[in-house]
């Protein structure tokens, strides 16, 4: 996981936020976990409240730590990095097991240990989300817009409204591709060809091109054995 956060880290110039998960373990474990996710180049990281292993926010049948157990994981998270700049975002599930006071008294003991922005994950209503921003006001605090998941749509003016400090969108352009797979698929079975898909799909050149081929050529010429 931390050598994939460092392959994204290097195909982008913007802020990356990786996904930690349980941080692998107990305190001893996150304090690795944060030093090789810094290491990878992310800015910021994110640890859950679930047990091992965990599931999808969005699916059922999820289990939580107790909440002593994940204030130390925070603790050794924040205690681990070495640049002060590095953003350790505290996530609990126990809104789905325990309830959503449940889930916003652990979100207030993961700030005192030193979390710098606070993830409720899956509430299922507005006035959920509306708990979570007016109980937790004066944290910064995450909302997970999953795509298609248990938590409802609002829009970005209502979202900054309620004070939410980042916006996570976790999963659409899987979705997105996985769509379009399926399209293309059907078409090759039903007539044989993807051609009748070839303008939406844009070509191989322009593939080529948001892959980075012209930076590949340019360094081609420079390095050319004969220059």
């Amino acid at each position: 996981m931390a050598a994939h956060a460092g392959r994204l880290a290097d195909a982008v110039d913007l802020p990356l936020i990786a996904d930690a998960d349980t941080g692998y373990g107990n305190p001893l474990n996150v304090i690795r976990t944060v030093r090789d996710y810094e290491r990878a180049g992310v800015a910021a990281l994110h640890l859950e409240d679930q047990v091992m292993p965990k599931r999808c926010g969005h699916l059922a049948g999820k289990q939580v730590v107790p909440a002593a157990e994940m204030a130390a994981k925070v603790r050794a998270a924040v205690d681990a990095r070495t640049d002060p700049d590095l953003l350790v975002i505290a996530r609990t599930d126990a809104a789905a097991v325990d309830g959503l006071d449940s889930a916003i008294d652990r979100a207030r003991r993961f700030a005192d240990a030193g979390a710098d922005l606070l993830f409720v994950e899956a509430p299922t209503s507005e006035r959920d989300i509306e708990t979570v921003a007016t109980s937790l006001a004066g944290h910064r605090l995450v909302f997970n817009w999953a795509e298609g998941g248990r938590t409802p749509p609002l829009s970005r003016d209502r979202l900054a409204e309620l004070g939410f400090a980042l916006v996570l969108f976790p999963v659409g352009t899987l979705l997105a591709a996985t769509a379009g797979m399926r399209e293309l698929l059907a078409r090759l079975r039903a007539e044989g060809t993807p051609a009748s898909l070839l303008d939406r799909l844009g070509g191989l050149d322009a593939f080529a091109e948001l892959a980075g081929i012209e930076e590949v050529r340019e360094l081609e010429q420079r390095y050319r054995a004969d220059g």
